[in-house]
């Protein structure tokens, strides 16, 4: 499907909450954004877990009102299956830019979209 569909629209409203440094300090309004199966491959190259990204969360880049906030674009996005969605998408922090591509799953009886898998790849300063 295309980027307009309301299922990749979903995904990508997440995404942008996850950046809201408010949820980002928030591990209740987190929780209900990542799926409890979530994993995440940092730009570091650290896999992360669902109760480690909860607890680090409110202190990571972009969760202080008043610091630098993730500027993301080019966003990109396909339905994989029912209740599945792949984003592609970059984001820019304090002038490092990362490619960043997730899996956003909706399954369960409240059939919520929620983060399934992360992985953000550093750009080098001279790519385009």
């Amino acid at each position: 499907m295309s980027q307009e569909s309301d299922e990749v629209r979903a995904a990508i409203a997440g995404e942008l909450r996850l950046m809201d440094p408010s949820v980002r300090r928030s591990r209740s309004l987190a929780r209900q954004l990542l799926d409890p199966d979530f994993t995440e491959v940092g730009a570091s190259g650290r896999r992360w877990t669902y109760d480690e990204m909860l607890a680090a969360m409110p202190e990571m880049d972009g969760a202080a009102e008043s610091a630098p906030r993730y500027e993301p674009s080019k966003f990109t996005g396909v339905l994989l299956a029912p209740g599945l969605v792949h984003l592609t998408y970059e984001t820019t922090l304090k002038g490092k830019r990362a490619r960043r591509s997730s899996l956003w799953r909706q399954q369960g009886a409240d059939a919520v979209w929620q983060l399934y898998y992360h992985q953000a790849t550093p750009v080098p300063p001279d790519s385009v």
